[in-house]
């Protein structure tokens, strides 16, 4: 850029970063054996692990925008909870463009039922955790304390 005295300025224009997204998540637990376990999937692009997740959808509240998520991506049945357990941050990585930085909410959703016939079946792995070690599967620091403080009596699902 030339500055108002006709000379090259030597910084570089600065461009905003892009605005933080929101998503809505599905953390999916189940008592076995009298103890509390988390499903896990792995994501399309990396195979890390992680939990349902996806954008609001018109006309769905929060919770059941995570529910909707935990069913095509994982074949999950169940209701989550109406109050979010709390968020996480990550920077959601997209084909030729910036990463968008990302503010997730997070709801509980006690399974009832998993179905081997959902959306993306055969494009992700689902593997039930021990909190302890579900903790150590996801790479993200704040999901890693949510799953590490979530208590399934504090777990209200939704009616309906």
């Amino acid at each position: 850029m030339i500055d108002a005295v006709g000379r090259q300025d030597p910084l570089p224009a600065v461009t905003a970063p892009p605005a933080l997204r929101t998503q809505y998540a599905a953390l999916c637990w189940r008592l076995h054996r009298g103890r509390p376990e988390i499903l896990l999937i792995t994501s399309r692009d990396t195979g890390r692990w992680v939990i349902p997740k996806g954008w609001p959808m018109a006309e769905r509240s929060p919770s059941e925008a995570a529910s909707r998520e935990a069913w095509e991506e994982a074949g999950v049945e169940g209701h989550a909870a109406e109050a979010a357990l709390g968020q996480f941050h990550y920077d959601k990585v997209l084909r030729r463009a910036p990463a968008h930085p990302c503010r997730v909410e997070v709801f509980a959703l006690q399974v009832q039922a998993l179905t081997d016939q959902y959306p993306e079946h055969g494009q992700r792995r689902r593997k039930w955790f021990s909190p302890e070690k579900a903790a150590r599967k996801v790479a993200e620091p704040e999901l890693r304390e949510l799953i590490l403080s979530f208590r399934p009596d504090a777990a209200v699902p939704a009616s309906g």
